[in-house]
C-alpha cells in the first residue's frame, strides 16, 4: 500500500464511496426499485441516479477547483446538495 500516499481525507473518502455502494446494494436488495423518469432527461434507477449524482459531484469539485482558490468545502456542499437532488427527483 505505499504506492499511494493515504491521508485521513483520502481514506474518509474512499470509506464513504464503499459506505453508500454498501448501503444502496443492501436497499436495492430488500426494495428494489423500478425506472422512473424525473427532471433526467432519461428513465432512470436508483444506481443510476447514484452513478449520475457522484460522476456530477466529481466534476463540480474539479471545476471549482481549476477556476477558483476558495476552501474545498464549498463545492463539498454543492455535491452533497446535488447529490440529494439527483437521489431524489432526478
Amino acid at each position: 500500500m505505499k504506492w499511494m500516499a493515504w491521508t485521513l481525507p483520502s481514506a474518509l473518502f474512499f470509506i464513504t464511496i464503499a459506505g453508500i455502494l454498501l448501503t444502496m446494494t443492501l436497499y436495492e436488495i430488500r426494495k428494489p426499485c423500478t425506472e422512473r423518469k424525473g427532471f433526467l432527461p432519461i428513465s432512470t434507477t436508483r444506481g443510476d441516479r447514484l452513478f449520475i449524482g457522484l460522476l456530477s459531484s466529481a466534476y463540480i469539485h474539479l471545476l471549482f477547483i481549476g477556476i477558483t482558490d476558495l476552501s474545498i468545502w464549498i463545492p463539498f456542499t454543492l455535491s452533497v446538495l446535488w447529490l440529494a437532488i439527483v437521489l431524489r427527483w432526478g
